[in-house]
């Protein structure tokens, strides 16, 4: 949906990947002053983790929350997360769209939604979480830099 004016290219549609992190909000933040600045839309998105029974021992389960109830929390996290945002970018007159998918490979699933909403540009943060965390989500991010062929803008 990019279109060129006068050999540059003008982004109308930022998909702007968050997983709740701080650095993720401050990134989402930013995003929304860009998407201002150059007439832009935004669709925030969050990929949520699928249910995996956890398993201690000799098949003792440590998460007694059913697949569903376990969706569901992480539905309500999610919701909670982009609504923040969205607020955001309703109070900065950017239009915008929240949509969180259920994917245990999070790269991939931020290329698709950037691909199913057809957006031209990627905005995220260079790294999520801490600890173990930010070393999973840093890596995120790298794989959706090398595996994109939509435009990322990596946010420090």
């Amino acid at each position: 949906e990019s279109t060129t004016k006068g050999g540059n290219t003008v982004f109308k549609h930022i998909l702007v990947p968050t997983d709740g992190s701080e650095l993720s909000q401050q990134t989402a933040r930013h995003a929304i002053a860009f998407a201002k600045s150059i007439g832009a839309r935004i669709t925030f998105f969050s990929a949520r983790p699928p249910y995996h029974a956890d398993y201690s021992g000799e098949g003792t389960l440590v998460d007694f929350r059913s697949p569903e109830e376990f969706d569901a929390a992480t539905e309500t996290k999610a919701k909670s997360i982009l609504d923040e945002i969205c607020k955001l970018a309703t109070e900065a007159g950017v239009q915008s769209k929240a949509v969180s998918d259920v994917s245990d490979v999070p790269y991939r699933a931020i290329i698709d939604a950037a691909e199913s909403y057809a957006c031209d540009m990627i905005f995220m943060a260079s790294h999520g979480r801490k600890g173990l965390s930010s070393i999973i989500m840093g890596s995120q991010s790298n794989k959706v830099l090398t595996n994109s062929t939509i435009p990322v803008l990596v946010y420090r």
